[in-house]
């Protein structure tokens, strides 16, 4: 069954914060945030910029490039952070509410920075399963970089995180950059190494623990965490590509884009180099931070605008999360060809 993305959209706040100012506010040079870590500049949220509705703004312009009536949308899937607007709160129903998505129903899904490629599974296997679903639209935003404190050197992998929404609209028999198969592993070894220590049911927020930062993101076992992953991201990172595209038919060597997350350079060099790719077979969001789920809608949109995509080519979507998760999805771009 045919399964296509019919179009995608993102919202950028215009608010940016420079490797230098980050530099200055984790007093480490300026080299090793810009040329290490990658981040020349990052998106921050501007006041207006809450999490759901930069997801509203992103679907907003989905639903317009691809030019459907909103009461055609069967299922809204919010794909964005639980960090939103307000806490207990489903934002897929004001996604549905506010785009005017009436004869929808809708739901929130989390997998951290794999949401996006979960949900794209999740999305598939619906519309195969139920004949009344035929347009899946897929949305959220995020904006965790409210939880880093850059004087905690534990997270400093995360000083990436930036702000932004995006969205993906799926429709079933659309013969048009095809959906095909997607590869998620999850490993629970790693489920609390990252977490916001307090306001969960463990450690309740408090005045004292607001005085104490425990509001933000830490490592519980910085060394330890660091030595687990050494030996399984890279391999689980590969893992997902190669099996995403053999499932789909593919070998690697037909991979033409790899649409991944923001990460430190020498890991991004690494996968392309593993895959046999050149860099113009990615695009290194070093302009935009990491945001989170939203990074691969922002890859393939980026990639669209700057003719990286052709007719036919393989793409992989390919995503890392903490807990840990790990996921890619293979899609065929460009129109079907019938010989």
């Amino acid at each position: 069954m045919d399964i296509g993305i019919l179009s995608t959209g993102i919202y950028l706040p215009d608010q940016y914060i420079t490797g230098e100012e980050i530099a200055i506010k984790a007093g480490i040079p300026k080299e090793i945030v810009e040329g290490k870590m990658g981040i020349k500049r990052k998106t921050v949220p501007g006041i207006e910029d809450h999490t759901c509705e930069m997801g509203i703004r992103a679907a907003k312009k989905a639903i317009k490039k691809a030019n459907i009536d909103p009461l055609n949308i069967d299922v809204v899937i919010y794909i964005g952070e639980e960090h939103k607007e307000y806490p207990l709160w489903t934002a897929g129903i004001k996604l549905q509410e506010e785009l005017g998505a009436h004869n929808a129903w809708a739901f929130d899904t989390a997998l951290r920075c794999g949401t996006t490629v979960m949900a794209l599974k999740v999305a598939k296997n619906l519309m195969i399963a139920d004949p009344e679903i035929n347009t899946v639209l897929l949305a959220g935003g995020y904006r965790n970089g409210d939880f880093i404190d850059y004087k905690n050197p534990r997270t400093r992998f995360m000083y990436n995180l930036g702000a932004g929404g995006g969205a993906i609209i799926l429709q079933k028999g659309l013969k048009k950059n095809c959906l095909l198969e997607t590869e998620i592993m999850t490993d629970g070894s790693f489920s609390e190494d990252v977490v916001v220590v307090a306001g969960g049911t463990k450690y309740p927020l408090t005045s004292t623990a607001l005085e104490e930062g425990r509001y933000q993101l830490d490592v519980l076992d910085p060394a330890g965490m660091k030595a687990r992953l050494e030996q399984k991201s890279m391999s689980n990172f590969l893992n997902v590509i190669r099996k995403s595209v053999h499932k789909s038919g593919y070998s690697e060597k037909d991979i033409s884009y790899v649409g991944m997350l923001h990460m430190k350079k020498s890991a991004h060099e690494y996968v392309l180099k593993e895959l046999g790719l050149s860099e113009d077979a990615s695009i290194y969001l070093e302009d935009y931070g990491h945001i989170g789920q939203i990074d691969q809608i922002l890859s393939l949109e980026l990639a669209e605008k700057s003719g990286k995509l052709n007719n036919g080519d393989v793409a992989v979507l390919v995503s890392a999360g903490i807990g840990y998760a790990w996921g890619a999805s293979t899609i065929k771009w460009g129109e079907e060809i019938v010989e």
